[in-house]
């Protein structure tokens, strides 16, 4: 027999995050608040399960973004970058708005190496939004016997 217990949280959260949260439900025609965030906590579940199942040599992307004004976020994201120069190929940064700027990280590694990466950068402060994206690096496209009838 499976037991579960449920819990009431309180918990406050910025009222754009909250009202462009509640848009989204209405917009994907869910009934309640609460199963809506159900579903995002499960899906924030899951897709950290499977970044920690993967494996091996990675490429990948992580973009970032963040309040340039927030004290020194800037040299601590790149003090985290320089402990991870070898896993890092390129780094290009855009101003979005006053306020906010967005680096993309190119990586390629081992995906142990960067997912430490990606996590020291989600716990910056000052740090807004971190989203890593992986795939095989491509070795495996180096098989001899691999026929290339497309165009580069």
């Amino acid at each position: 027999m499976e037991c579960f217990s449920m819990m009431r949280i309180s918990m406050s959260l910025p009222k754009k995050l909250l009202a462009d949260f509640d848009e989204v439900l209405k917009e994907r025609g869910y009934q309640s608040r609460s199963k809506g965030i159900r579903d995002a906590l499960q899906d924030y579940i899951v897709r950290h399960q499977w970044m920690n199942e993967m494996e091996g040599e990675r490429i990948g992307i992580i973009t970032i973004i963040y309040d340039h004004h927030y004290t020194g976020v800037m040299e601590n994201l790149a003090d985290i970058q320089h402990s991870f120069r070898n896993e890092i190929n390129m780094n290009m940064h855009l101003h979005m708005t006053e306020k906010y700027c967005m680096e993309i990280v190119v990586v390629n590694g081992d995906i142990s190496e960067i997912r430490e990466l990606t996590d020291k950068l989600m716990r910056l402060k000052g740090v807004e939004h971190v989203k890593l994206t992986t795939t095989a690096n491509g070795e495996e496209f180096s098989d001899p016997d691999h026929e290339h009838n497309h165009h580069h």
